[in-house]
């Protein structure tokens, strides 16, 4: 069985193997593929990895081979899947396998915006501690995170463990969720979206990317939250109006931002983030630590496998 893995770079750049696939059949993996190599290099392939390349109805009917695609990501937008199930193509996805590294990264942005530790270290290199006339020296607002209220938007996965590590620092945790308030433990509180907006003085959003959730940070939203807000998105750029953030940063609405995601990545020259004030970018890489990519690639040999034995597991194609 030949298995074509076509943009492995982004979660095996070389520090991992792929020998679990290479066990499960004939296997190429390409760093990167672009559209117009798609069908090439996907010809004769009947189990098809990919994590970014778009896979639609006119690739599927160009690929007669093809009986399985693995999505390296939990979310599986860039496959049709409509067009898979009507094919009988399973299509898979890989669950949770970042959760504890992207609600890390929440509380880094968290913790760079309140005490800015890169900014310090960087000031004192410059010699500005050396030229003080104080033991201490300091040019930016520091917070204490205890007695802080958090609101997290979703209580997934991610959401839940970004609420733990809260809880753990002594924050007062709020939450926009579906879960009813018997599901969720005392120390989190349930409260409608505009109610977290304006009461907390960090949101951060954990919720799924749909039709309703698009730009669910506006213009609107962004006026009931407090002047000295903090905004983080770990989770997909197009939940937040960029335009209208960076607006809310640059007028002091808010006082700033953290975020992984972008709507566009790599993201333009001309994304209005790029530029606003008290706005702090990392490049996509929550989901991206060693251990969170060995896990990552462990669920994908799985899922083949199982594929392979015929008792698919983790399929979003039923």
């Amino acid at each position: 069985m030949k298995i074509v893995v076509l943009d492995g770079y982004a979660a095996n750049p070389g520090d991992l193997s792929w020998e679990g696939l290479e066990a499960l059949g004939q296997c190429v993996v390409y760093p990167r593929t672009s559209a117009n190599e798609l069908l090439e290099r996907a010809a004769d392939a009947e189990i098809l990895l990919t994590n970014k390349v778009i896979i639609n109805k006119e690739a599927m009917e160009a690929l007669p081979q093809l009986k399985y695609i693995g999505v390296l990501a939990t979310g599986y937008n860039v496959v049709d899947v409509e067009a898979a199930r009507e094919r009988g193509i399973v299509v898979t996805n890989i669950p949770a396998y970042s959760t504890p590294s992207v609600a890390q990264m929440v509380f880094a942005h968290v913790l760079n915006i309140t005490q800015r530790v890169g900014h310090y270290a960087d000031e004192a290199r410059q010699g500005v501690w050396t030229a003080c006339q104080d033991f201490s020296y300091s040019n930016t607002p520091l917070w204490e995170l205890q007695g802080k209220k958090i609101g997290i938007v979703g209580l997934g996965n991610t959401g839940y463990n970004t609420a733990r590590i809260a809880i753990g620092f002594g924050m007062k945790v709020y939450a926009y969720t579906s879960k009813s308030r018997l599901q969720l433990p005392p120390e989190i509180r349930k409260v409608e979206l505009d109610e977290l907006f304006a009461t907390c003085d960090i949101v951060s959003l954990h919720c799924p990317l749909t039709a309703d959730t698009h730009h669910l940070v506006n213009e609107s939203r962004l006026k009931l939250m407090k002047p000295t807000a903090i905004l983080i998105n770990t989770g997909r750029g197009p939940l937040v109006d960029e335009q209208a953030l960076a607006d809310a940063l640059n007028n002091d609405t808010i006082y700033a931002a953290g975020v992984d995601v972008l709507s566009t990545e790599p993201p333009t020259a001309n994304n209005p983030l790029l530029s606003a004030k008290n706005c702090f970018i990392t490049p996509h890489i929550a989901w991206a630590t060693k251990e969170a990519r060995q896990r990552l690639l462990q669920i994908a040999c799985d899922n083949v496998e199982q594929f392979i034995k015929n008792k698919p597991i983790n399929v979003v194609s039923k």
